[in-house]
């Protein structure tokens, strides 16, 4: 095992890693040695799928809705200290659902809102450790969403977010990064990747020619979870195999 990346007896929280993008980070952590706690949304783990992309074999879990502040404020803290948090929430409205008032305070809700309230909530525990945020995004904070306000304005502002707390708590011991996600195969990307000339139509705008996968983006947050990302504060890394050249 390399040591860079030998998470050890090291401590780690992933929101929203029930499925998809989370889940496949939590594993990624689980799997170098780390204890690995994760939030989601549904009342017991048992409630998850494996056909949905949910493993939580080797997981502990934490029933919490992050739309609600003062659920987040009541959730239980999973570990005595806490070295590593990964901000994975995050949702989607479709058929234009966003341009509603209910849609677009959802998204927000979920998707920007609560990576405050969810650092605020640890920060304690991340200055005791000196420890390293991280949040995924997505490379819809970069362009326009035409479908989908909510969603474009959340993860800008997840990007912002991150440079700002980067900036705000690095000379605490704090490293704040975060990764911006192209097209990974999910739940949330049903909507394309179960539509065979939408997904050709999407295939044919990233040169590495695939989609991406949780472990792809497992792999940019070790990275920025460990040693080797030392000197890298409040930097957003986008993983998309291309997409967004």
């Amino acid at each position: 095992m390399n040591g860079d990346t030998d998470f050890t007896g090291r401590k780690v929280l992933v929101v929203g890693g029930s499925s998809g993008i989370g889940n496949g980070i939590a594993h990624a952590f689980r799997q170098r040695g780390a204890a690995v706690h994760v939030w989601g949304t549904r009342a017991f783990a048992e409630d998850y799928d494996a056909s949905e992309g949910s493993d939580l074999t080797g997981l502990g879990y934490t029933c919490v809705d992050v739309a609600d502040p003062e659920a987040i404020e009541a959730a239980p803290e999973p570990f005595a200290t806490l070295d590593v948090l990964v901000l994975s929430q995050g949702t989607v409205l479709y058929k234009r659902g966003e341009f509603e008032r209910e849609g677009w305070d959802k998204v927000m809700a979920v998707n920007l809102d609560s990576l405050m309230n969810c650092a605020r909530k640890f920060k304690p525990q991340l200055l005791e450790s000196k420890g390293s945020l991280i949040t995924v995004s997505s490379v819809a904070g970069f362009g326009a969403n035409v479908g989908n306000p909510a969603y474009a304005a959340s993860k800008a502002g997840a990007v912002s977010l991150t440079r700002t707390l980067g900036n705000a708590w690095a000379g605490e011991g704090i490293r704040v990064n975060g990764i911006a996600p192209g097209l990974v195969d999910t739940k949330l990307t049903k909507v394309t990747t179960q539509h065979p000339e939408r997904l050709a139509g999407s295939l044919a705008r990233i040169p590495q020619g695939r989609l991406g996968t949780p472990g792809d983006m497992a792999g940019a947050v070790l990275f920025l979870a460990s040693p080797l990302a030392a000197y890298v504060t409040g930097q957003t890394l986008i993983v998309d195999g291309g997409l967004t050249l």
